[in-house]
């Protein structure tokens, strides 16, 4: 903790801001040992889940405050910035907020190089934040990029095919079903859908390779200068409990139209066994695509949650492309 303290008070910049995103006040830190350095704005996955980057995470990551100026984000309706996100929330709403916070940080920071970096349901609100306000970037990267429906396709069946003859049989019943069902069925379907791929594929977690150190995320987040408990637990248990609209249009998401139009460097990185965000449908999208501006980088066993050895190679990747 000592080490913790001395670390924050050793960066130039440590702050705790105020910022109008969307029309709401949202609490977002900024943390970099220099302030001359390129700016990385981190938007995490969920919808609602900050990790592994938060406001929580002051001092946590000096490896990549070094070399960064590290904004990190508790989107609306988790974390710090817990607040009730109800179905009139929308992903286009975020990706509003995404963009208020660029033009935040950009106008801070005028001529620092400004970066984002989405994870997973973050990968959503880089891709519109690139086409939105490009003027605005030097580039985006993303780990496990949502392009389009991925959870009922033949290949989320053929994950399955070592599984019990009763998982096989519910799988093929969940992907039947599909994205048009009800909402109450959608939900224990994908919630079901989520459990089976974790617990009988490595689309999640690849289990031959070492996870990454959640443990020393969550004892930061405990001890963080800037969470309250109450912020603690609005990591998990938030503001989107009640939300049905963001996952029905996320399992309908069709991005890969428009991924030609992305106009500035855009790296996509995805773990090898990643089947929740299809790297085969991604990779093939992106070269499809034709556009020279888009990148795909494959982390060899590695799921949609990165592994401990994807961490450190997107780290050295993000690293290198921001020097």
């Amino acid at each position: 903790m000592n080490q913790r303290k001395k670390y924050i008070q050793s960066c130039e910049v440590s702050e705790l801001v105020t910022l109008n995103l969307g029309g709401y006040p949202q609490k977002v830190l900024i943390e970099g040992k220099g302030k001359n350095l390129p700016v990385v704005v981190c938007l995490h996955g969920g919808p609602g889940s900050p990790v592994p980057f938060s406001v929580g995470c002051r001092g946590l990551f000096p490896e990549w405050t070094d070399r960064a100026m590290m904004v990190y984000w508790d989107q609306l309706g988790c974390g710090i910035n817990n607040h009730a996100v109800d179905d009139g929330f929308k992903i286009d709403s975020f990706a509003e907020m995404t963009c208020d916070l660029v033009k935040e940080i950009k106008s801070k920071f005028p001529e620092n190089k400004l970066y984002l970096f989405g994870v997973s349901w973050g990968s959503i609100l880089s891709f519109k934040a690139a086409l939105r306000v490009p003027e605005l970037l030097d580039g985006t990267f993303v780990y496990g990029q949502f392009l389009e429906t991925n959870f009922f396709s033949e290949e989320v069946a053929q994950a399955f095919v070592s599984a019990p003859k009763k998982i096989q049989n519910e799988v093929s019943e969940i992907i039947k079903a599909g994205a048009d069902c009800a909402y109450e069925t959608l939900d224990k379907n994908l919630k079901k859908l989520f459990r089976y791929l974790s617990k009988y594929t490595d689309a999640y977690t690849n289990r031959n390779a070492k996870p990454c150190a959640i443990g020393k995320i969550i004892k930061g987040l405990l001890t963080s200068p800037d969470y309250r408990f109450r912020d603690f637990k609005a990591v998990v248990k938030n503001g989107y409990r009640g939300n049905r609209s963001l996952w029905q249009e996320l399992v309908r998401i069709h991005l890969s139209p428009v991924l030609s139009e992305i106009k500035i460097p855009y790296f996509i990185m995805q773990g090898d066994t990643d089947i929740v965000t299809s790297t085969k449908r991604v990779s093939k999208a992106a070269q499809e695509s034709g556009n020279q501006n888009i990148t795909v980088k494959i982390a060899e066993n590695s799921g949609h949650m990165p592994s401990a050895a994807a961490m450190d190679e997107i780290y050295r990747f993000i690293m290198e492309q921001i020097a």
